[in-house]
């Protein structure tokens, strides 16, 4: 990724624009303003029930604040982790978050960042005031690979997986529905070399982490690091196994 001078309009301010990262939707600017107080993080994620207020300019309305609470923590946007690289542990909030909400600030009640608003589900699927925002922890790890070179390096452990349905598991004589399909393997990447196949189901844990869902293997790879070894569970044929992948490096 390159990085790219255009300067744009930000809280009154002329910005100029560092690098982006179309996967998880954020970029880093620069503000032309230079006695801008840094805003505090709060990397921890915040428990439901906490009090939030967004922040944005949501239909053109600058520098709106509506406030809302915590309603849960680890979702994602429904429908998306099937398209791979998904956005997954997002805070979920019912602060009003509208188009043009998105890229601002959703804060704590001690003024700290706890996440960067990204989108919400709109009022014809059925839903009311539920938004979601990029943990404060996620958008710093990127903002720190966009700053040292422009790009964003992640582990890539060569498989591409899939949701586990009762219909798959009962088809594959899985015993169970609890866990991640492996849908296709690089066949010269670390999971072949550690002998996963298609349609082995990863089971129980990724790096100690429980895998029981794939919003949950999804979220598991965040703590992994390129050139980690990281321990897999997984049913074959109904037979339990083990084995260790060691994670590369992938850049975008």
């Amino acid at each position: 990724m390159t990085r790219r001078s255009r300067w744009v309009a930000l809280l009154g301010s002329a910005a100029m624009l560092i690098a982006t990262d179309a996967v998880t939707d954020l970029a880093v600017l620069r503000a032309e303003r230079a006695d801008l107080p840094p805003a505090p993080f709060r990397t921890e994620l915040p428990p439901p029930g906490e009090p939030v207020v967004a922040l944005g300019s949501p239909l053109g309305f600058l520098n709106s604040v509506t406030a809302g609470i915590v309603s849960g923590v680890g979702r994602e946007i429904p429908g998306s982790a099937s398209q791979g690289n998904a956005l997954v542990d997002l805070i979920q909030t019912d602060a009003a978050i509208s188009p043009g909400n998105s890229g601002g600030a959703l804060a704590d009640h001690g003024g700290r960042v706890i996440g960067i608003n990204d989108a919400y589900l709109p009022p014809q699927t059925g839903a009311v005031s539920i938004g979601f925002a990029i943990p404060a922890a996620t958008a710093l790890d990127i903002a720190d690979d966009l700053l040292d070179d422009g790009r964003v390096t992640q582990p890539y452990l060569g498989v591409a997986v899939a949701r586990l349905t009762p219909q798959i598991a009962q088809s594959l004589n899985a015993g169970t529905d609890r866990g991640v399909l492996v849908r296709d393997v690089d066949p010269d990447g670390p999971s072949a070399a550690a002998d996963l196949r298609p349609g082995d189901i990863v089971t129980q844990q990724v790096a100690g982490e429980r895998t029981d869902t794939l919003e949950a293997f999804l979220g598991a790879l965040r703590s992994v690091e390129p050139g980690e070894r990281v321990p897999v569970t997984y049913l074959r044929d109904g037979d339990a196994g083990s084995t260790t992948v060691t994670s590369t490096a992938a850049t975008r």
